[in-house]
Parts: structure tokens; C-alpha cells; sequence
């Protein structure tokens, strides 16, 4: 289940476990409603995702890109290295901030 969270300034979804083709679209319409913000300070918490479909990278595409026009900011957080080498290949990481899950 997808948490949208409002802390000092800035909103955080926190993902479900996976972002696919079975649960891309309920996810999309779950932060839908944080785009009505104008320059929102948006943060993706993805400590919890494991798995991302190609659907998953069209909506954070478009999660971006709506960000931008709103003249704000996005960036993904605590994301696995697996998904983090799927951003790079993918070139995410050219143009969108990715910090990856700090490993003890």
C-alpha cells in the first residue's frame, strides 16, 4: 500500500513492495492528488520497493516531469541496487536525483 506522508516541507511516498504491471495504475492514482501542490518538494521512499516492472519507470517518468512543470523537485531515496542499476542503464540517473539504500 502506498503512503503519502508530509514532513518538514516536503511530501514522501513511501512504495509498496513492487510497482508492475498488476498495481501501476492503482499507484499512479494513489499520488495523483500530491501534483495539485505548486512547487512541491517531492520525495520517493522506495526502502520497501524490490521490484519494478517497465510501468514502474513510465510513472516515474511522468512523476518527474510533472514535478518539474510545477517548478519542483523530485528525487528517489533508499532505492535497492538492483533497481538503482536498472535507473542507471536506463538513464535515469543522468537526469533525476538517486540515492541509493545505505548498506551496513
Amino acid at each position: 500500500m502506498t503512503q503519502i506522508l508530509k514532513e518538514g516541507g516536503k511530501t514522501i511516498i513511501k512504495t509498496d513492495k513492487r510497482i508492475d504491471t498488476m498495481n501501476a495504475e492503482q499507484f499512479e492514482q494513489d499520488i495523483e492528488p500530491v501534483f495539485s501542490e505548486p512547487n512541491i518538494d517531492l520525495v520517493m521512499d522506495c526502502s520497501e520497493l524490490n521490484y519494478m516492472a517497465s510501468s514502474g519507470l513510465r510513472i516515474i517518468q511522468k512523476t518527474m516531469r510533472k514535478v518539474m512543470m510545477s517548478k519542483g523537485q523530485f528525487k528517489m531515496t533508499n532505492v535497492n541496487p538492483e533497481i538503482y542499476k536498472v535507473l542507471a542503464m536506463t538513464g535515469f540517473t543522468k537526469f533525476m536525483t538517486v540515492e541509493q539504500k545505505a548498506t551496513n
